[in-house]
């Protein structure tokens, strides 16, 4: 029997507002221009946006948001983590258009989360006070911080949000970088983000997602640094025993590295993680060098061997590097934590420029001795230095290399 009802009359759609997708599209035209360039992304320009046309027709504004949606499929999100870390073009209003554009994108993808999570990160950094504890980084501060961008959002966690802070929880215990990246904790998170779903755009989801992100930047700033400052204390102890050469093929350099060359290499790296973080490269090489230098000291399971890998290009472009007058680290006291108000709205401003990373050059074979030995130590200190995404970070595998150095 067929029905004889009526259809019920559909919802009227509401035409686009072509003035605001234009607007928006002019703003975020040079960002992504300029991306283009930065990463050689060979996609036809649009002709009106470059001619900074104040109305154009509807086919104009199509054109537009094809060009974008092109550019999206194009530029990956550890490009865009890196372009955002090295380029002053993009403030507080740049990302908040990246993240309206971001958010509004139908169908959504795994890629466009990723962006979304590493941008809601980033603007909730780049407006967050030195100061800022840990705990005092709550749900309600960080929801009043990102209301320029989701408005009033009633905090009512839902109970599958409570992950998080276990996650958080096992990344406090970590002790060095090494346990941080490969036992497990990272993977505990991506696989949370994975599993929300769509349930990850709502604005709570967001707000747990961006706290979340923030506080393990953190705290793998923090295991960074102390990492580096462990093998600068190891250095150290060797040279008091004598020690003048160690064996670090397991972390890229040679089987007889100089301990003075290998301190200036761990001055200039708080200036080459933030250029090559993307790459996971330099962070095998900390991670691995820590090793070398506990096995020189006969702790741990580094003292079986240094491996018999030869040394990387990488690995001999940054030893050149710092040893042509790569930046100093600064020397600053970790800020006692206070608890500052939450800010009506993060302060627009542009992220400081950092310096890029040591461009590859031809190993040297002898490196410069400095007449005086430094001594510097990193302290953990939110004004000394951006600090890192990891969500995205490329992964790789330390016991194949740790087992292959280990081969005689």
């Amino acid at each position: 029997m067929t029905s004889s009802q009526p259809s019920s009359p559909q919802p009227s759609v509401p035409a686009p507002d072509l003035a605001t997708i234009w607007s928006s599209a002019r703003r975020l035209h040079p960002i992504y221009a300029e991306m283009a360039r930065e990463f050689v992304v060979d996609i036809p320009g649009c002709s009106d946006l470059e001619a900074h046309v104040d109305t154009p027709g509807r086919e104009s504004v199509e054109q537009a948001q094809q060009w974008l949606n092109a550019m999206d499929d194009k530029i990956q999100v550890h490009q865009l983590r890196q372009f955002l870390q090295t380029s002053s073009l993009v403030d507080a209003d740049g990302l908040i258009a990246l993240l309206t554009h971001f958010l509004g994108k139908t169908p959504r993808s795994d890629s466009g989360r990723d962006k979304i999570d590493f941008l809601m990160v980033q603007y909730f950094s780049q407006g967050a006070p030195s100061e800022l504890d840990d705990s005092n980084a709550d749900v309600s501060y960080v929801a009043q911080a990102l209301e320029p961008i989701l408005g009033k959002v009633e905090l009512k966690t839902p109970v599958w949000l409570n992950a998080l802070d276990r996650v958080l929880d096992s990344a406090r215990r970590c002790r060095s970088l090494d346990e941080l990246l490969h036992g497990g904790v990272l993977e505990q998170g991506r696989k949370a983000k994975a599993q929300a779903g769509d349930l990850y755009y709502l604005p709570i989801a967001l707000i747990a997602f961006t706290r979340f992100g923030y506080l393990m930047r953190r705290a793998f700033f923090r295991l960074m640094l102390a990492d580096l400052n462990n093998i600068l204390d190891g250095l150290t102890e060797l040279e008091e025993k004598g020690v003048e050469t160690i064996d670090c093929r397991r972390a890229q350099f040679s089987d007889k590295e100089p301990i003075i060359r290998l301190r200036m290499i761990c001055q200039s790296w708080k200036v080459m993680f933030q250029a090559e973080y993307s790459s996971g490269q330099p962070l095998r090489m900390l991670v691995d060098l820590r090793a070398s230098v506990d096995g020189a000291l006969g702790r741990g399971s580094a003292a079986k061997g240094g491996g018999s890998a030869a040394p990387a290009p990488r690995a001999a472009a940054a030893a050149a590097g710092a040893g042509t007058g790569a930046a100093k680290p600064s020397v600053s006291p970790t800020p006692k934590a206070a608890a500052p108000k939450p800010p009506a709205a993060v302060a627009s401003k542009p992220p400081a420029p950092i310096a890029p990373a040591p461009k590859a050059a031809a190993p040297q074979k002898t490196a410069p001795q400095p007449t005086a030995k430094p001594k510097a130590k990193f302290a953990v200190a939110n004004a000394d230095a951006p600090e890192f995404e990891i969500s995205g970070a490329q992964e790789w595998n330390p016991d194949a290399d740790s087992q292959a150095g280990q081969k005689k």
